[in-house]
């Protein structure tokens, strides 16, 4: 039997990038999903993973900064399979600038969507998780802010160290109601939000960007997409069951350098 087989998960920012990737491997693997984005890129995002896959998906779009449309994705993907086993939020944002010159908006951005949207997303699951009696979250922290940071990530380094908090705190509050948290902290992958890091901080040279990311990483690449998914399917499946308020650094041992040298 598949690891995730008839498993439902709901998964955030599934249209694209990180979240379609996750979403492909979990399908994979067997399980049932519900695919939430804000893009108008989900339902094809969705189709290439039934027509790839035959697996059953329900595509949502909805905002997790609005926790009543969270709450209506959970009851939609509730009313199409009756339960949901693993909740992957996934859905988060990064925009660089120097904290001098960054606005309440820019900063509440990164507030809104990475810190109160797995907030949202939480809430609006975890019901079900309980009344079920099982549940696993898996939270897409990062390396940066919580164990590294750059330059110009002062506001995407707050919100994804709050995850770390908010997932050690939930783990021990329900815990004993048979429902895991973890949280993944990954470095650089090639992913949209990693184009637009590099488009950013190099607009002449996007690319030059990404092979210097590269160059920083012990492994000299930046991760696949479907390498995080295969960490998050682990981390959604009964394989993990005894793992809970972890936290998963996948960053090809970029964050362990202890100097420059031989590099």
């Amino acid at each position: 039997m598949k690891k995730l087989q008839d498993k439902v998960a709901i998964i955030t920012g599934a249209a694209m990038g990180m979240g379609a990737s996750i979403a492909k491997v979990y399908a994979k693997y067997g399980a049932k999903l519900i695919m939430t984005d804000v893009s108008n890129q989900l339902e094809a995002a969705a189709e290439a993973i039934r027509s790839q896959y035959g697996a059953e998906v329900v595509a949502l779009q909805a905002d997790v900064t609005r926790p009543d449309q969270m709450k209506a994705a959970v009851e939609a993907g509730m009313k199409a399979f009756g339960r949901i086993d693993v909740a992957a939020c996934n859905a988060g944002v990064c925009r660089l600038g120097n904290f001098l010159e960054m606005t309440d908006k820019e900063r509440d951005f990164h507030i809104d969507v990475n810190i109160k949207g797995v907030w949202n997303t939480c809430q609006a699951v975890l019901p079900v998780m309980l009344q079920q009696g099982s549940g696993a979250i898996v939270i897409a922290s990062s390396v940066t802010g919580d164990i590294v940071a750059d330059p110009g990530e002062s506001a995407y380094a707050l919100t994804k160290a709050a995850l770390v908090g908010l997932t050690k705190a939930l783990a021990i509050e329900f815990a004993p109601r048979n429902i895991r948290v973890n949280c993944t902290q990954l470095g650089y992958a090639r992913t949209p939000m990693a184009e637009a890091i590099a488009r950013q901080s190099c607009p002449e040279d996007p690319e030059s960007a990404l092979r210097d990311m590269a160059k920083g990483i012990p492994v000299k690449r930046l991760a696949s997409p479907d390498e995080v998914g295969e960490l998050f399917a682990f981390l959604g499946s009964d394989e993990s069951s005894y793992i809970t308020g972890s936290q998963f650094v996948i960053d090809g041992a970029a964050t362990i350098r202890e100097s420059n040298m031989g590099v």
